[in-house]
């Protein structure tokens, strides 16, 4: 019998069918929800134009004046759980990139790089605080007078002040827990195996790692703005912050954690962080906004300066607001004036003992006594 020939376009038909066919779990293999993908775009991109505002406020202004440092430590290490939280989560479906394609793997991975988006840009808010911290209030500064006509002198010391040491501790502490959590969860991820099925069960150690990262962030986020808000009522200014940055994001954060809730793998841990954050960053805008008002009418500007003097505070200018009775009191971020003296009695001593910088009370005062 004589072999029969196939046609051409059916052989390379089969040719095809034989190449195209890969190795790929079927839950790499999902439809696409551009609803979802649109949505999450729209939050990255609203992350970016809320947090500019902040960041070219502090550049332009010079200072990061009005920042708690306790708020910079809490809201970097929760963002930071957040993030990891959401990696552990969705490690098994990421696994999913090596096998699929580029545009495939980002929008597997969209919920990572939002989570990561903010991580990132509340991270250089503290990379900007460090380097734009006064540098008039880094250091103690010291009086002495000498037993002459001279006027009594002020000099800087080498001794680190309260605030600015607590600065340099909370941006070591932030980084020693980043690389902690995060060794730790690319470990735990690489050492278990998992399948890329969301709707499937996680490993003990992954489900527990993943719900101590959601609940820690969580519950930092809670408590970040409690300094922060104690600093801003007290300041009575606005300082540095950002209100346009508050504007946006006080319901974007509402948006953002229902949009991280529809990711699959993730869970009330991966969310609950950004609903907090959401809510309590809408107390300190209704803060901000009271002393605005408050600003206008005693026409100073966010730091506490007469309007029409230079924008960016100088490094021996203090800032002054009226209190409820209509007078004047030093709202000084760990400042305060010396007075030049002319007046030297015989009994003077030649050099005055050192004042160190006074401090008002709560968590600093608490540190001092500690250390004493």
């Amino acid at each position: 019998m004589p072999l029969r020939k196939l046609p051409l376009a059916c052989v390379k038909h089969v040719q095809w069918e034989e190449v195209a066919t890969p190795d790929i779990h079927p839950s790499c293999s999902q439809a696409s929800d551009w609803a979802a993908d649109a949505l999450t775009v729209a939050l990255v991109l609203g992350l970016f134009a809320s947090y500019i505002p902040q960041h070219l406020r502090i550049i332009r202004a010079g200072t990061s004046v009005g920042f708690s440092p306790w708020f910079l430590l809490l809201g970097s290490t929760s963002s930071a759980a957040a993030m990891l939280n959401i990696i552990t989560m969705q490690g098994p479906v990421l696994r999913c990139c090596l096998e699929v394609s580029f545009g495939k793997c980002i929008e597997i991975s969209s919920g990572v790089i939002l989570v990561g988006s903010q991580w990132l840009l509340f991270s250089i808010i503290l990379v900007l605080y460090m380097v734009y911290y006064p540098p008039n209030l880094k250091y103690v500064e010291l009086e002495t007078d000498t037993h002459d006509s001279r006027p009594v002198q002020r000099v800087i010391s080498d001794i680190k002040s309260d605030e600015w040491r607590l600065s340099v501790i909370v941006s070591q502490v932030v980084a020693v827990h980043l690389a902690f959590i995060t060794l730790t969860t690319f470990f735990l991820l690489y050492t278990t195996d998992s399948s890329p099925d969301p709707s499937g069960r996680r490993p003990y150690l992954i489900d527990l790692w993943a719900t101590f990262l959601g609940v820690s962030s969580g519950i930092l986020a809670a408590v970040q703005y409690a300094p922060q808000l104690q600093r801003t009522y007290h300041l009575k200014l606005v300082g540095a912050l950002s209100i346009p940055m508050m504007v946006i994001q006080s319901p974007g954060g509402i948006v953002m954690a229902l949009s991280i809730a529809m990711k699959p793998g993730t869970d009330w841990t991966s969310w609950v962080m950004y609903a907090v954050s959401a809510v309590m960053q809408a107390c300190l805008l209704s803060m901000c906004i009271m002393w605005k008002i408050r600003q206008r009418r005693l026409h100073i500007d966010d730091f506490g300066r007469p309007l029409g003097l230079p924008a960016s505070p100088s490094a021996e200018s203090i800032l002054t607001a009226e209190n409820d009775e209509g007078q004047f009191e030093s709202q000084v971020f760990d400042v305060r004036v010396v007075e030049e003296s002319t007046e030297v009695g015989e009994t003077a001593p030649l050099l005055k003992p050192p004042v160190r910088i006074p401090h008002k009370g709560g968590i600093l005062g608490w540190l001092e006594r500690l250390r004493s």
